[in-house]
């Protein structure tokens, strides 16, 4: 015999007036700057869409109002992607769940990875940017030792990701249409390489020994080096569309750019600004390098070791960019005024709104 439930009246009722949850949230982004501001990163945190859905790997982003979709980005706690914010101005997203997102090669626009073939450097890059630190091996390499914590520059003219192609032909100090390795940062802090400031001396750290990737786009990449001689831990992270990488450390209090007789040097400390723009080896165009700090934290510049130093007051985060004038940027002008913007971008976070429809 088959058992029949009779729930109450009033239960019944209750149960009809629950709310759904809501099949779309739209999110608000909204410019206070009057420029504007290209390849933004909106970071929306799991907690804000927790009333769609808890898989961030389902939730699709489109324009509002239609059905072009956004590239996402599941992220530890939280999604991201990315957009165009026009000067002053707004846009608007709309948030569904759907299946979950499965990536194409073409959609990824960062990477990064340890390079055991190349005497363990550790190589990364965006659509815009590559660079590049050392590892252990090149401390015993027989050709050419080197042992030295410094930032190396990649010059790209190209878009694409290149770090396995270049490294695969192994030609990448020639420039073959795509851009190529003319930097030479040596034992210097090269573009915006770190130490420790002791006792009026600049410290560095010995080639890292660890390290370990912690997001590999197709949005944002992440990862960490570690450094045994300070116990030092550097995140690094870099986003699509930006020339700029954001660097943490938990030791570095002093960070610059390697000083030569052609370069000029421009250093801002009201702004937290030191940039160099230098002339490119053998004949091959001109290129900037920035270094970004917040000015509260500035202690002193120097000049220490064949470099220009900022030293602040505590370990923390600074801004590390680079442009060529065949690539990104045509004059010095340019690449600073995307410095000048970058600044502000750093300190006028946009304004983010998130909504049940």
């Amino acid at each position: 015999m088959k058992r029949l439930l009779f729930l109450p009246a009033a239960l019944v009722a209750a149960g009809s007036m629950l709310a759904a949850p809501p099949q779309t949230l739209t999110v608000t982004v909204r410019n206070d700057l009057p420029f504007a501001r290209p390849s933004e990163t909106i970071e929306l945190t799991a907690a804000s869409l927790k009333p769609l859905s808890d898989d961030l790997t389902r939730i699709h982003v489109f324009e509002r109002g239609t059905t072009r979709e956004v590239l996402a980005q599941a992220l530890d706690g939280a999604l991201l992607f990315q957009t165009d914010v026009p000067a002053k101005g707004e846009r608007a997203f709309e948030l569904k769940v759907g299946e979950k997102r499965v990536y194409k090669r073409e959609d990824f626009h960062v990477y990064g990875r340890f390079v055991r073939e190349r005497f363990d450097d550790f190589a990364w890059e965006n659509d815009r940017v590559a660079h590049r630190m050392y590892g252990a091996a090149l401390e015993t390499w027989e050709k050419e030792p080197l042992t030295s914590s410094s930032v190396d520059v990649w010059l790209k003219r190209t878009r694409r990701l290149v770090i396995n192609d270049w490294y695969m032909v192994d030609d990448y100090h020639r420039d073959t249409g795509e851009g190529a390795d003319f930097y030479s940062a040596g034992k210097s802090r090269g573009c915006g390489g770190g130490g420790v400031w002791r006792d009026g001396k600049l410290v560095v750290s010995k080639n890292f020994r660890d390290s370990k990737v912690l997001a590999n786009g197709p949005i944002r990449l992440i990862f960490e080096l570690y450094y045994p001689d300070f116990k030092e831990t550097k995140r690094i992270t870099l986003d699509a569309g930006q020339n700029f990488n954001r660097f943490e450390s938990n030791v570095t209090d002093a960070s610059g750019i390697k000083k030569t007789p052609t370069q000029n040097l421009r250093i801002d400390r009201e702004n937290g600004i030191l940039r160099a723009w230098d002339a490119v080896a053998s004949n091959n165009g001109e290129f900037g390098c920035a270094v970004v700090f917040d000015p509260k934290t500035i202690a002193e510049v120097t000049e220490a070791e064949g470099n220009t130093i900022v030293v602040t007051k505590t370990p923390g985060v600074v801004w590390v960019g680079s442009g060529w004038d065949r690539g990104d940027f045509k004059t010095r002008d340019e690449f600073d005024r995307y410095v000048d913007q970058w600044v502000q971008r750093v300190r006028s976070p946009l304004h983010v709104e998130v909504t049940a429809q």
